[in-house]
């Protein structure tokens, strides 16, 4: 699938500030947010993390079939399209810990493509009167 550098970005952010807050205790307690979370991190921690999710999850997401896109809306798959793309891109292992690592990653796959923002027409493109 062809997707947009921003696309890619905000898909990983966001699927790197999740991971992050299912780890937090305060987070999970309510004492603050995923982006109060986000922001207290230094860049290099940040980048550690988008690193580390990155070589995960690029590989999968740019491995998904090309699907039409309307404007305003997110891509959607089946779950054995990104099932599929998933394995498609998936090293060396083999038993339990290839299912196990196919199980994750396809829920982080998921969880990005909810992250997605909607889909923009790149024709009707508006500039904010600002800039």
């Amino acid at each position: 699938m062809r997707f947009t550098e921003h696309e890619l970005t905000v898909a990983l952010t966001g699927v790197a500030k999740n991971v992050l807050a299912v780890q937090d205790k305060d987070v999970r307690k309510g004492r603050r947010t995923e982006d109060e979370l986000w922001e207290s991190l230094g860049r290099y921690q940040r980048f550690v993390v988008l690193d580390g999710l990155g070589d995960q999850l690029l590989p999968a997401l740019v491995a998904l079939p090309d699907v039409e896109v309307a404007t305003g809306e997110k891509p959607a798959y089946t779950d054995e399209q990104i099932t599929a793309a998933v394995e498609e891109r998936m090293g060396e292992e083999r038993g339990v810990r290839r299912k196990a690592l196919v199980t994750a990653r396809v829920a982080l796959v998921k969880l990005a493509l909810e992250c997605l923002p909607p889909r923009q027409d790149p024709d009707t493109l508006t500039v904010p009167d600002h800039l």
